[in-house]
């Protein structure tokens, strides 16, 4: 593509969870597609190759090492975008946690907060943070990351379907409460994606990926590029009248 044709081209985007999976994945599409990328993750080193790599393939981006459970981390990374690139055009929020639990009786305290802390916690400190820089150029895309967890009960642990519900819950009310500023906030809602987290949890469960695979009409497992596509469409001009979407990238799930 020439830069003229670039979804992004002279974007300002952050992306959480940036040092693996979906979103290395998506902050590599980001930069392709013309925008600076601002790298946000806990694991600095990652964040650090990542930002090198891209540099390397004439893209743009910098690393901001945050927790994104950490309020004030998280406004020093959006500080970072505002002083190395003078703003933010947009955001993928998508740090999540999760773990193959128990059955919710069973569920220990510590296991409840930290999906919670990260999933929902998480995206309400982003988007706390994100919301007043776009804000002062009168425009700006958020795309939450969801999952099918947050529309069904999955059979996931409880504290997970409770958390991605939320996140749902969340990007609606901001699309309506900032929609007549100029901001569009949507979620996705994501299938079976093959992470380092997931594969971490089909290795602590065996006969977890056959039960995955058996309800959507696709029967596999999305690479974590087929969800940055949607990421990077939605955070576009060319997805200019769609917010307050929960947006099915699952391979048919929730349609079965």
């Amino acid at each position: 593509m020439r830069p003229g044709q670039l979804l992004l081209d002279g974007k300002i985007v952050m992306v959480t969870g940036a040092s693996s999976g979906i979103g290395a994945a998506a902050a590599r599409l980001f930069a392709a597609e013309g925008a600076a990328v601002v790298l946000v993750a806990r694991r600095e080193d990652r964040l650090r190759a990542l930002e090198k790599e891209i540099a390397g393939s004439g893209g743009r981006a910098v690393a901001a090492p945050a927790d994104v459970t950490r309020t004030d981390e998280v406004a020093a990374a959006v500080a970072v975008a505002v002083d190395t690139y003078g703003g933010l055009h947009g955001a993928f929020n998508n740090a999540g946690w999760a773990t193959v639990g128990t059955d919710l009786h069973e569920t220990d305290d510590a296991v409840f907060q930290q999906i919670m802390d990260v999933n929902v916690r998480g995206v309400w400190n982003c988007m706390r943070h994100q919301i007043p820089v776009m804000l002062r150029s009168g425009s700006g895309a958020i795309v939450n990351t969801s999952s099918v967890a947050g529309v069904l009960a999955t059979g996931a642990v409880s504290p997970y379907v409770a958390a991605k519900h939320a996140v749902i819950g969340l990007t609606r009310a901001a699309a309506a409460e900032y929609g007549q500023r100029g901001l569009r906030v949507n979620a996705l809602v994501v299938g079976n994606t093959r992470t380092e987290l997931m594969d971490q949890v089909l290795e602590e469960t065996p006969g977890l990926e056959e039960r995955f695979l058996a309800r959507p009409i696709q029967k596999r497992m999305a690479a974590p590029s087929e969800v940055a596509e949607a990421a990077v469409w939605l955070c576009s001009d060319r997805s200019s009248f769609v917010t307050g979407a929960a947006v099915p990238v699952d391979g048919g799930w929730t349609a079965a």
